[in-house]
């Protein structure tokens, strides 16, 4: 049978839902930043040399790569079938090896090393050294046309369909594994149910709401959009700086870029141009804005490369970023932040981000992990972060409390004593928040879970409701 004759296959895109050029970029820039900085040397040198550069300073564990399911059953029953299979792949040998002695079915490995950057052509040739009579290749790019015309056989994972066709008519198709196309993939990448976080944004204009006016609101949505840009910019250089972590997660390893449905290449390219219409946007609300948005950034940053590894410092970072998202609505409006509001936003956010790692602690102790992966935390400290998030919890109902009962509420609303009804509510919020964390149902991001919470929501009308009737009634 034609199907007999040795079979090549291709990594990037075919064996692989994603690329290891890029893989090994994000992962250096995760390891050795300033590495990065020699990236344009090596290319000038080769695309070659700039894949060995790479692959001898990041490694990559090959049992956590996004590999396409569909082309490897198919390949382990080929090689069950006694059909030689090699794998023939751009990627630098290193890495290709590497794959190869995991996956555990090739019989040869040929890759491109320090000098041969082995694509189109001279793969074509070192396909037909190594073989020397008809052979099959499995690919699923333009590039691999080529190779298709001169083998006897093909194999199309997810290849354009005019690709397929062509190869159809020619009577050397194989086999056409298809791939499902994501064209969502990149935006679910930038979380923008996330961007429900950034309407903290809007908080000091409540506060004085009965002053408002038609440029302050705007000046609010100005600053709201600037946070959701620059926030999904962050989004996307976590995801990819976390690929390996996620793919060992029960549910982060279906996100876009850990599953492969999402392309890095376009993340990394996305994350430039979030952040220049983030600050372009930011700019024309207030220079006051432009810096709050880039201590945001610099917070982040720090956060995703470093501060996350470290047990409370981590918290506080996070509680800190919900606080900036506040004075950059102060600062969009012109209004300094008061005591209370300060004071409050320390309380509750330090809450609400040890809540996210309750949850996270659960969900190691049910996958009998010793720790939260990438986290300070082992799963003992979860009695511990528990009491010190639902003590802050409840002490933001405390400074809540003590705000109703100042000088300045009784002077700016005509009927304060319909607020008190404030601190019942925000209590049943805090407390709701942290059953659902111990329970382990706790799977967004506290602010996130309260828009899809029915009792949440209920609890955002009533307080609204009561905010009005203290201003009106």
């Amino acid at each position: 049978m034609s199907e007999s004759v040795t079979l090549f296959v291709d990594l990037d895109g075919t064996l692989l839902r994603s690329d290891l050029l890029y893989e090994s970029i994000v992962r250096l820039i995760r390891q050795a930043p300033g590495q990065l900085l020699r990236a344009p040397w090596w290319l000038l040198r080769g695309k070659a040399r700039l894949k060995h550069e790479l692959a001898q300073r990041v490694r990559l564990d090959a049992a956590t790569l996004p590999y396409n399911d569909a082309m490897c059953a198919y390949l382990v029953h080929q090689r069950a079938q006694g059909r030689p299979l090699v794998l023939a792949t751009g990627s630098n040998r290193r890495q290709a090896e590497a794959v190869a002695k995991h996956l555990g079915f090739f019989n040869a490995v040929l890759a491109s090393n320090a000098h041969d950057n082995l694509t189109g052509h001279r793969k074509l040739q070192a396909i037909q050294a190594h073989n020397g009579g008809a052979f099959a290749y499995a690919g699923n790019a333009r590039d691999d046309i080529l190779i298709w015309h001169q083998a006897e056989r093909a194999v199309a994972v997810g290849a354009p369909e005019h690709i397929v066709q062509d190869l159809r008519q020619r009577g050397r198709l194989e086999l056409e594994i298809p791939v499902p196309s994501d064209r969502f993939a990149l935006l679910r990448a930038l979380r923008p149910q996330q961007w429900l976080k950034n309407l903290l944004v809007f908080l000091p204009a409540l506060a004085v709401a009965n002053t408002l006016n038609q440029a302050t609101f705007w000046a609010c949505c100005g600053a709201f959009v600037a946070f959701c840009l620059c926030a999904s910019a962050i989004y996307l250089v976590n995801d990819l700086s976390d690929l390996e972590a996620d793919r060992a997660h029960p549910l982060k390893r279906f996100r876009p870029f850990a599953s492969g449905a999402a392309s890095i290449a376009h993340g990394l390219m996305a994350v430039p141009i979030l952040l220049g219409a983030a600050f372009a946007i930011a700019t024309t609300v207030s220079s006051t804005v432009v810096g709050v948005l880039g201590g945001y950034l610099l917070l982040t940053t720090a956060y995703t490369f470093v501060l996350k590894a470290y047990a409370i410092v981590d918290v506080l970072s996070l509680a800190a970023l919900y606080a900036l998202r506040v004075l950059a609505g102060s600062a969009a409006i012109a209004v300094a932040p008061s005591f209370w509001m300060l004071a409050f936003s320390v309380f509750i956010f330090f809450s609400l981000a040890l809540a996210k790692r309750a949850a996270e602690l659960h969900t190691a102790r049910t996958l009998d992990l010793p720790k939260a992966r990438g986290r300070g935390y082992r799963v003992d400290d979860d009695s511990v972060v528990q009491m010190m998030g639902i003590a802050a919890g409840y002490l933001s109902v405390g400074v809540m409390a003590l705000y109703l009962n100042s000088p300045e509420v009784v002077q700016r609303y005509h009927h304060p004593q319909w607020l008190w009804g404030l601190c019942p509510m925000l209590l049943l919020w805090v407390s709701r928040i942290w059953l659902k964390a111990v329970r382990g149902e706790l799977i967004d991001d506290p602010l996130v879970f309260a828009v899809r919470d029915l009792q949440s929501r209920l609890v955002v009308v009533a307080a609204t409701l009561l905010i009005v009737s203290a201003m009106l009634l």
